[in-house]
């Protein structure tokens, strides 16, 4: 009886599972396209007009039952620079009606209520005005001298420059500037000037077209010249390949149902683009805003990415959305195309509903288009027999316990964990490090819930495919 006791606790003991030896989360994140996905994808234009296709078919597609017309004339004015005490330029031949040296350098201050001041650079006293200060050039062109919003330093711009207070104070200099000169400007900042023509032409029409439709300042200006509305550089990136598609079309813009259509433009689409008003919420829906099918985007180097961050990244990436800790993001609502809408954002203390655009900003992601896994890999390591010291017990019992704890001890390692989600065909690919890489030795199917075990024999680095990403990786002893 006790010797039945004895054995029946140390099989027990041996039997019973060992702390796990290695564990690990992998997170990524998988998605396509690069932007917003409104409207027009610029890789998805080019690819059109590698494969044929006109600039009018390329806003067809993008744009759909809009029609091709024309603007007349019109001026743009765009925010350069904000906030200064002063606005220094040069190339001017004319401030507000008095006559300039272009080889000399000037600048504007404010002098007092509504009074501003034009100086040289030493300092000299030229004019003082009473209203804004509108400044022009001969040779068609002003250089804006310092740093402008667009990134530009001392760059060039058509049209005059118009120097006043702005609401909140401190100077603003805005350039005021005929459409197609503005359009020249943009072009090569939106897309490479070494693209196809018929894609350069779709951008020029979409760029004017952008610029009349939208507001961005108010009676102060009317674009700003970075990608809160188009990105304008001015003279100094003007291409020859992008003036000729913007005198190609010089002019034209695009009209649904009679008015001024607003041409969202982007980069990368992945393949399709999204309703409007499940990337601008609040916006109402547009016949011609609508999801299209983009077969040549493929080209783009952003038409599919990934990124992998650890739960601690997760975790300060996501900031006060998460509530606990970070376990995972659960998507709510996809869009026309796949690009979140909603999702909440699960902590151990509860859930966070939020939009995909939210997402896109906290996480760093290139689109709102995207997909969330996780691999979990565990070790656990085969139970041991058990060591045997002692000068009592019969040889036979001793020789037996011996015997069973080498068997045991040569039973596999268990390899365990769970994918989320669960992966195409309920199988996940057991991987295991060699000389000459990883090598698979397996495929493994997973639960309905995604779990999965395998036994492996060998020591060494593993891990766990699946979702199309490696997920962690463990060492099994």
């Amino acid at each position: 009886m006790r010797r039945s006791l004895l054995l029946g606790t140390l099989l027990a003991c041996a039997l019973a599972a060992a702390p796990a030896a290695d564990a690990a989360t992998k997170y990524a994140i998988r998605g396509r396209g690069f932007g917003h996905g409104v409207g027009m994808s610029q890789y998805g234009a080019y690819g059109l007009a590698r494969h044929g296709a006109s600039y009018r078919d390329i806003l067809a597609h993008y744009y759909r039952g809009t029609q091709l017309s024309s603007a007349g004339s019109a001026t743009i004015r765009v925010l350069l620079q904000q906030g200064r005490s002063k606005v220094l330029f040069t190339g001017a031949s004319e401030a507000s009606g008095h006559a300039l040296d272009p080889d000399k350098t000037y600048y504007v201050r404010k002098a007092g209520l509504a009074t501003y001041e034009l100086r040289t650079s030493s300092g000299k006293k030229v004019e003082t005005y009473s209203r804004p200060v509108e400044v022009s050039g001969d040779l068609g062109a002003v250089t804006l001298l310092g740093r402008a919003l667009n990134g530009v330093t001392n760059g060039r711009y058509r049209g005059t420059i118009e120097i006043q207070e702005a609401t909140f104070g401190g100077l603003v200099a805005v350039n005021a500037v005929r459409l197609d000169d503005y359009v020249q400007g943009v072009v090569p900042g939106e897309m490479p000037a070494s693209w196809a023509p018929e894609a350069l032409k779709a951008q020029a029409v979409a760029a004017r077209t952008y610029a009349l439709a939208t507001d961005a300042g108010g009676a102060l200006f009317d674009q700003y010249p970075d990608t809160r509305s188009q990105v304008y550089r001015g003279v100094g990136a003007e291409q020859p390949s992008a003036n000729a598609a913007v005198r190609a079309t010089a002019g034209e813009v695009l009209r649904y149902r009679g008015r001024i259509a607003v041409t969202y433009f982007f980069s990368t689409s992945g393949g399709e683009t999204e309703d409007v008003q499940n990337v601008f919420y609040g916006s109402q829906p547009q016949p011609y805003l609508t999801s299209v099918d983009d077969p040549y985007d493929d080209i783009s180097p952003k038409h599919t990415w990934r990124i992998v961050l650890t739960r601690d990244q997760l975790q300060a990436r996501l900031g006060s959305l998460v509530k606990g800790s970070y376990r995972r993001v659960t998507v709510v609502k996809r869009g026309a195309s796949p690009r979140i809408v909603q999702a909440d954002v699960i902590g151990t203390r509860g859930r966070t509903r939020v939009t995909g655009a939210t997402l896109r900003a906290r996480l760093g992601l290139d689109d709102t288009w995207a997909y969330f896994a996780s691999t979990t890999t565990k070790v656990r390591r085969p139970a041991t027999g058990p060591r045997l010291n002692g000068n009592g017990g019969a040889t036979a019992v001793r020789s037996f316990l011996a015997r069973l704890a080498a068997a045991l001890t040569r039973r596999p390692s268990v390899l365990y964990g769970s994918v989320s989600p669960r992966p195409a065909r309920w199988r996940v690919i057991v991987e295991r490090r060699g000389a000459r890489g990883w090598r698979t030795l397996r495929r493994v199917r997973t639960t309905r819930t995604g779990a999965y075990a395998v036994k492996v024999r060998a020591a060494g680095l593993y891990r766990v495919r699946a979702n199309g990403f490696a997920g962690p990786v463990v060492r099994v002893p």
